[in-house]
């Protein structure tokens, strides 16, 4: 596989809904990573996967509501992490949670986590894991057996790992994502995450107190039955990734296998449920 990665820079108009949905709908494509600029996003592809229709079926670019334009260049792999050091700011969720990187000075919040910013979806900026660190927060998960699918960089499994979680399980189908992982849990002195490239068939057998799943709708759709499969009697479902329109999909998949709705939050469009068994 090449080194060398395409930069799509987006410009969008109107641009905060526009990027969220952007980003949701490239999320499906073999595009790895997003950064947000003052005119919308840059997405990133390895060479090698980008296609020509790549961009064909994408919703947006022909949605009369957006102005969308982009240009592509080539970058290397090499300055990925100048790319991310440039424009990675440290997260602060409700005064508790601080999510910064190694370059950042250490804060007196009563969670600091530390994610290195590379390749990986899920360093806190986006809406969808900004709501699954409030659930976190605000859940007593001590001792409890846990999994979280799709991990991206871990940083849930880490906070939750933090607040007294044990074991966990940290899953994710991207290797990069799997690798960056692993990189992060050491990073911040875990000792009680497992973490395993793959994707739902990985949970035969399993059993768990706390699921947590920031995907997209389709895969927890898919999946919904897999979860509900491994989660213990008495355990606690979150789920983030989609929008408000969605939670009705969201909702049935759950309720008629008869898991009980607890809470929504919602932050810009994105939502995010929580389930008890």
């Amino acid at each position: 596989m090449s080194n060398i990665y395409l930069g799509y820079h987006f410009t969008i108009e109107p641009k905060e809904l526009g990027s969220e949905i952007l980003i949701a709908e490239l999320g499906e494509k073999p595009f790895e990573s997003f950064i947000e600029t003052d005119f919308g996003i840059v997405a990133y592809i390895q060479k090698d996967l980008c296609t020509d229709d790549v961009l064909d079926d994408i919703f947006i670019l022909s949605s009369p509501e957006f102005t969308v334009s982009y240009k592509v260049e080539e970058i290397d792999q090499v300055n990925w992490n100048e790319e991310w050091e440039k424009n990675f700011e440290p997260i602060d969720v409700d005064g508790k949670c601080h999510v910064r990187a190694p370059f950042h000075p250490k804060t007196e919040a009563e969670f600091d986590i530390v994610i290195e910013p590379k390749m990986s979806f899920g360093t806190g900026h986006h809406e969808t894991t900004h709501m699954m660190i409030q659930h976190l927060l605000e859940t007593d998960v001590t001792g409890l057996k846990t999994l979280d699918m799709g991990c991206g960089t871990a940083i849930l499994a880490i906070l939750a790992e933090m607040k007294g979680a044990k074991p966990i399980d940290a899953i994710d189908i991207d290797n990069w994502c799997y690798l960056n992982s692993i990189e992060n849990a050491q990073r911040n002195n875990c000792k009680e995450i497992s973490v395993y490239e793959g994707e739902a068939s990985l949970l035969n057998g399993k059993n768990y107190d706390l699921i947590i799943a920031n995907i997209n709708r389709n895969i927890l759709l898919n999946d919904m039955q897999a979860y509900v499969n491994c989660l213990n009697k008495g355990g606690i479902l979150l789920l983030s990734g989609f929008y408000n329109e969605d939670i009705p999909f969201i909702d049935a998949a759950c309720t008629e296998k008869g898991l009980t709705y607890v809470k929504k939050l919602e932050r810009n469009n994105w939502v995010s449920l929580k389930y008890l068994n």
